[in-house]
């Protein structure tokens, strides 16, 4: 297996007849996801995906891929091709169309319907080409044939591009469910076709490759949710994906069977079910739902309440009603279902969330107690049935953290793929397919893009680490005022903190510190300012140590008169 090393430097110019594979995201992480495909002179992407913050950076809304190293060819692209819409697959789209608004977007209808609407909170209108299962468009030199994939959102698509270099397949995010709900499998004899034809890469989903076995039915979980339904005495209230249709088809489903009626709650779950039950994908009886306004005119025997916030985000609606904080306040006897699996890395946020629903007086269901939810994604077994379908020459593991890819690479190699020709890449890392063999060829930038309100790329990792020192340490200021021609002290040093955990009052013993080294710098004829500053810093911040053990921010104001 090949891998990349710390060392890399930039790739080489593409050799003709070649392709090149640029994961700008998805790599080593979970969401983000963007590809770059290069053959002859012209671009492909796959997916343009967004990552959500993680408590380590305070302050974020978004992390985008790096554009940088395609932001000097937007010309060269000929599309982006949307695997289906979750918003670690579309929600950098938006920021990619701002730099050139006329890059053509491919996906299926449902897809295109989501991130169109997105879209448009951005005032963008996209130029767009809506294809689906078994049908093929040439986008530049790449042609390009969909796949029906099944996975937790309908109109899932994988994709099979062929170029002079050879037949490249992406599954996208995607499972084997033998028994979806709405009857659209994974087309095997499509990818056993491909297989027969000869795939010389191979790109594929790695989230769930350390699960054994099978992902069980999406249609397992109805029984279990009428269960919860048929037990619960009061409110229900079920967090899911906003773009969860099918979850959100069986709640529906379990409330008309219960007499209860559904509103939805949170901006993203409203405008997306919308879309869902205008094209048809979602099937409401009429007069099922109601606006939540209404909610208060019905008993709460009747009510069910389907929003957002199952990943525990501080902003959505979930999260709000557990700190007390939204129109709907939990009330002792309301049965909150979580439906839906825990992504990496928001495992503290889902359990504070569910500790303060609890709180309330809720009886929390989750998928730690209660079969609610399924995953999107093809566990071990299904791999393993995948590749021996496929038999690809290469194989690239995609969509994972570095344990995920470890493990699909595994598994490509106990179905006979050769080892040498399975690439374990991370983002940023570019993997070259030449003659039939795919190599890792070198590393462009890949670093996280911030979205801070209207702010996209100004907030640094060292303005972060600020943010986290002020977030946990606090910060301590010390104004001076000096002479500007004999540097001794005018007025100061005043001092005063903010959640530094250190009393006012105690700072009158570092004040003597402070004007013994500013009496020492005067002597010695120091009487620059940034220089003054950097003392009274280092002072401060040596007391602080000494005494307390702690590292807040410290802001010296050194002004000459």
């Amino acid at each position: 297996m090949s891998h990349p090393h710390p060392e890399l430097g930039p790739p080489p110019s593409l050799p003709e007849g070649g392709l090149r594979v640029i994961p700008l995201g998805g790599l080593g992480e979970i969401g983000r996801n963007m590809t770059v495909f290069e053959y002859g002179g012209r671009l492909l992407i796959v997916d343009c995906g967004v990552l959500f913050p993680e408590e380590e950076q305070p302050g974020v809304d978004l992390i985008l891929p790096d554009f940088s190293v395609i932001r000097e060819r937007l010309d060269d692209i000929d599309a982006v091709v949307l695997t289906h819409g979750h918003e670690d697959h579309i929600g950098g789209v938006p920021y990619l169309l701002r730099e050139k608004p006329d890059i053509p977007i491919v996906g299926s209808k449902l897809t295109l319907a989501l991130i169109e609407a997105k879209l448009q909170e951005h005032r963008i209108r996209p130029y767009t080409l809506e294809v689906k299962e078994g049908q093929r468009e040439r986008l530049g030199p790449f042609e390009c044939e969909f796949i029906a994939v099944n996975h937790s959102i309908p109109d899932g698509l994988a994709l099979a591009i062929r170029t002079g270099a050879g037949t490249v397949v992406h599954t996208g995010d995607f499972k084997m469910d033998q028994l979806p709900l709405d009857g659209r499998l994974t087309d095997l004899r499509h990818f056993a076709r491909l297989g027969e034809e000869g795939i010389d890469l191979l790109l594929a989903d790695s989230t769930n490759a350390e699960v054994p076995g099978f992902v069980p039915h999406e249609r397992d979980i109805s029984g279990v949710l009428r269960q919860v339904f048929a037990q619960a005495e009061k409110r229900i209230i079920v967090a899911s994906f906003a773009s969860h249709v099918h979850r959100v088809q069986q709640v529906v489903d379990a409330a008309q069977a219960y007499g209860r009626r559904v509103a939805f709650i949170g901006r993203s779950m409203v405008r997306n079910m919308g879309i869902a039950r205008e094209l048809g994908y979602l099937k409401v009886p009429a007069g099922l739902v109601v606006d939540v306004k209404a909610l208060d005119d019905l008993p709460e025997e009747n009510v069910v309440l389907i929003c957002t916030g199952s990943q525990g985000e501080p902003m959505a609606a979930l999260s709000r009603m557990a700190n007390r904080d939204h129109q709907i306040r939990i009330r002792p006897g309301d049965t909150v279902i979580l439906a839906s699996s825990l992504i990496p890395g928001n495992e503290n946020a889902v359990y504070r969330v569910i500790n303060g629903l609890t709180r309330w007086g809720a009886n929390v269901v989750h998928k730690g107690n209660a079969k609610v939810h399924v995953s999107g994604h093809a566990a071990a077994g299904e791999l393993l049935y995948f590749y021996n379908i496929t038999r690809p020459k290469n194989l690239m593991p995609v969509h994972g953290e570095w344990r995920h890819l470890r493990a699909n690479a595994a598994l490509g190699a106990a179905t006979g793929v050769p080892e040498q020709q399975i690439v374990i890449a991370e983002d940023g890392v570019a993997v070259d397919l030449i003659d039939g063999k795919a190599r890792i060829s070198g590393k462009v930038p890949a670093g996280y893009v911030y979205v801070d309100g209207l702010s996209v790329g100004d907030v640094t990792e060292a303005s972060l680490k600020d943010r986290r020192i002020l977030g946990d340490e606090g910060f301590i200021s010390v104004f001076v005022v000096v002479d500007s021609t004999s540097g001794k002290i005018v007025s100061g040093p005043s001092i005063q903190s903010r959640g530094s955990g250190i009393d006012d009052a105690d700072f009158g013993e570092v004040i003597p510190k402070i004007e013994a080294v500013l009496s020492r710098s005067a002597q010695d004829g120091v009487t620059e300012s940034h220089q003054l500053q950097q003392l009274v810093r280092r002072t401060v911040g040596k007391w602080v140590s000494d005494n307390y053990r702690r590292r807040p921010m410290i802001m010296p104001v050194v002004v000459d008169v």
